[in-house]
């Protein structure tokens, strides 16, 4: 932060410049931007922020507890659906 000559406080904010972004893509972030009602700068930051406070997920203990999930489920016997499936049907 620094004083400006007017006595107020100027706050410095770094500027990002995205170059080659395909015209497909810059399409359908405008599309996006516009159902969303806001900027097309705002539309990117707010993809940004969300991508990146996305919490980091760990594919192995992912798979674990997905895993144990599993196997708490009830067995299902595929010939008892497949039979209720074709209940009355022609």
């Amino acid at each position: 932060m620094t004083w400006n000559r007017f006595g107020s406080i100027m706050v410095f904010i770094p500027t990002l410049t995205l170059k080659n972004v395909p015209k497909d893509l810059h399409g359908r972030l405008k599309k996006s931007a516009e159902s969303n009602r806001r900027s097309l700068n705002s539309e990117i930051l707010v993809r940004l922020e969300q991508d990146i406070s996305r919490p980091v997920l760990d594919p192995v203990a992912h798979a674990a507890t997905l895993r144990a999930f599993a196997t708490r489920l009830p067995r299902v016997s595929h010939q008892r659906v497949t039979r209720y499936k074709r209940q009355g049907r022609a």
